[in-house]
């Protein structure tokens, strides 16, 4: 009875439009992705992590590499704070990023490739005493970044590249990677059944749903979808179920950084107007930014469950994750069973009690204690 009323009580405070009574699953991960400084990791609440991902190695010829003495600190600095400080965090290390899989197609087509990148990852976790290897390919089968190659080829390659990937590294060291939480990606760059038993999970990629490359505002990391936008957090979980992709294995993901764009007129605030994409920034310069006194409102979509601004005297933009959204999020992974919640990236999260880290921590920790 007391775990019912305190699950009604969240949900109504959170989450007025469902009401339910679940579990915490045991398996639920906060995953946080970080490229920024080794000498910045100690200053950042590690403990709430489960997993810390580095980003980025790179494809040097068939091998994995990473780029510069940076990469080498983090790892190492990562790996120790866990040995000290942090003996539940796994540390893991992601390769490729939007614009870090150039080779990919033609390196992962051939099974000498395949095995002997295969290989170097299982060198460079055991070198560093590494938990895990994730892989960032952005994107097989459909476009990627402008004029990186691509192939129909590249779905079977890579469903190929993590069996061998399992096969070397062996059952105890974790696999997960990283796909598209839009349409094209889930309908065509993988298949889904012949992949996911070779991982821990995939991490969901749901921001970006509206990119750089757009001529139309949107938001770029929207929970549901609505009549004007389909690309939504809850439309990639459905069609990943539909394709029999199992909940427990399925991440999504959270922005820690904002889109916005210029030139956008003032109908409906903005949203869903065209415009010219100005820049990324992080959540923690979000504020110092677009400050509500130089004419930014803060709108709330209701029905995507997203926030942005709006300057009707600039004409800018702004699409983002903020506190309630990301409660929002965590809350709904929580709810449908599913792997956890990642985020791009640490290193753009506030440090003070705004912190989107810390919103994610707080309705965990709240199911946890029903």
């Amino acid at each position: 009875m007391r775990r019912a009323v305190l699950c009604t009580l969240l949900l109504l405070s959170l989450y007025a439009e469902d009401t339910l009574a679940q579990e915490n699953p045991k398996n639920f991960n906060v995953i946080g992705y970080y490229a920024g400084k080794a000498s910045m990791i100690d200053s950042f609440h590690l403990e709430k992590l489960d997993r810390f991902i580095y980003c980025f190695a790179h494809l040097n010829a068939n091998q994995i590499a990473l780029s510069n003495t940076n990469d080498t600190a983090a790892l190492q600095k990562a790996v120790e704070l866990k040995n000290t400080k942090y003996p539940n965090l796994k540390v893991m290390v992601s390769m490729g990023g939007w614009t870090g899989c150039s080779t990919c197609s033609e390196v992962f087509q051939s099974d000498k490739g395949r095995k002997e990148f295969a290989q170097s990852v299982s060198s460079l976790i055991k070198s560093f005493s590494l938990d895990g290897f994730d892989l960032d390919w952005e994107y097989p089968v459909i476009p990627g970044p402008p004029n990186q190659p691509f192939s129909p080829n590249d779905k079977n390659n890579l469903t190929q590249l993590l069996k061998i990937l399992r096969e070397t590294l062996g059952p105890k060291k974790e696999i997960s990677f990283t796909a598209g939480g839009f349409t094209n990606f889930i309908e065509h760059a993988v298949d889904w059944k012949a992949v996911m038993p070779y991982v821990n999970r995939v991490n969901v990629m749901t921001y970006d749903m509206v990119t750089g490359y757009s001529t139309e505002t949107g938001h770029h990391t929207a929970l549901f979808s609505n009549s004007k936008q389909k690309e939504s957090i809850q439309h990639a979980i459905q069609m990943l179920t539909t394709l029999q992709v199992h909940n427990s294995k399925i991440v999504i993901g959270a922005a820690f950084y904002a889109r916005a764009w210029e030139n956008v007129t003032k109908n409906n605030n903005g949203l869903y107007q065209k415009g010219d994409f100005k820049m990324a920034i992080p959540y923690k310069d979000i504020e110092s930014n677009f400050p509500s006194d130089s004419g930014f409102v803060y709108h709330w979509d209701n029905i995507s469950k997203a926030p942005y601004l709006y300057s009707a005297h600039k004409k800018w933009f702004v699409t983002y994750d903020d506190s309630k959204s990301v409660r929002l999020k965590t809350l709904y992974a929580l709810q449908h069973h599913l792997n956890g919640i990642m985020f791009w990236q640490l290193g753009d999260d506030r440090t003070d009690s705004k912190a989107l880290l810390d919103v994610i921590d707080e309705i965990r920790k709240k199911y946890h204690r029903m």
